[in-house]
């Protein structure tokens, strides 16, 4: 081999190399980014990894919302009626946040199996359910369009009772 053979060689290794380690650190640095969603099904499965931000989603089960007095802690249960996540929350809640609705909260789950919420996102209305949620719920072999006719029917009979106000939570 040549020396000029051998230079171009070692300036193509090289070039090489550094766009692996470009790539490599590119993603590395992305992963800490990447929030990945889980039902409670999947959560309850073991599918989701311990305190590391992640989307959970589902309806917020009814009676489950406690307050505290004193602070902006709440702590309530999602549900997609077939298993419960334990979701405490410390802010300001919003406006369409009650029992019967969707949410999906991003946070960490603990090691004593709660989820520690950073954020809540509620949805806007009862026939609306966040795409990850239905492919979650099909995947675990539920229909979506049977979680939609219950929040209906839960969020009917909190109407009825007068408890669907938001501004009560």
């Amino acid at each position: 081999m040549t020396p000029k053979r051998k230079q171009k060689l070692f300036i193509v290794l090289g070039l090489v190399s550094l766009a692996a380690i470009a790539i490599g650190l590119t993603l590395y640095a992305l992963r800490a980014n990447i929030n990945l969603f889980f039902s409670p099904v999947q959560i309850a499965a073991g599918s989701a990894p311990m305190e590391r931000q992640i989307r959970a989603g589902g309806m917020v089960k009814e009676g489950s919302v406690s307050r505290n007095k004193e602070s902006l802690e709440v702590e309530f249960k999602v549900t997609d009626y077939v298993d419960d996540l334990e979701v405490y929350y410390s802010g300001i809640l919003p406006d369409l946040f009650r029992e019967g609705q969707g949410v999906v909260v991003v946070g960490e789950l603990q090691s004593d199996g709660r989820f520690r919420a950073d954020q809540v996102l509620a949805r806007h209305d009862e026939n609306y359910m966040p795409p990850e949620v239905a492919q979650a719920l099909e995947e675990a072999g539920y229909s979506p369009a049977d979680y939609q006719a219950k929040a209906a029917e839960v969020g009917k009979r909190l109407e009825a009772q007068g408890n669907a106000e938001p501004s009560q939570y």
